[in-house]
């Protein structure tokens, strides 16, 4: 194989790659913002969900601070079977898979270091 040729498949192969990476990027960015707007619609009447907004229910916690009280990972059990609290503000909801990996894809960019 002639030097040209090396330099051809080497080329396409880092364009290739450099694609990858933006498209994977670009999807995990779909997934945070679809979570985004998932907790927005259905948790910040009563939870802040974003980086600096206080919630306004006194027993609902800022999103942000989840991470405090426990492994964020653990909200997957409890968001597949429908989050039921203490208190009876809290609606229960059931969400999907997908809507699953969003939520906690989108609240783990929230926790602090």
């Amino acid at each position: 194989m002639n030097a040209v040729c090396r330099h051809g498949r080497l080329k396409a192969s880092a364009i290739g790659l450099v694609l990858l990476a933006c498209v994977q990027s670009a999807s995990a960015d779909s997934v945070t913002e679809h979570g985004k707007a998932l907790v927005e619609v259905n948790c910040a009447r009563c939870h802040g969900v974003g980086k600096t907004d206080k919630s306004s229910h006194p027993d609902a916690p800022p999103f942000r601070t989840l991470s405090k009280r426990y492994p964020i990972s653990d909200l997957e059990e409890a968001l597949a079977e429908g989050i039921s609290t203490g208190h009876p503000d809290m609606p229960e909801w059931i969400a999907s898979p997908d809507q699953i990996e969003a939520i906690i894809t989108y609240i783990s960019t929230l926790q602090g270091p």
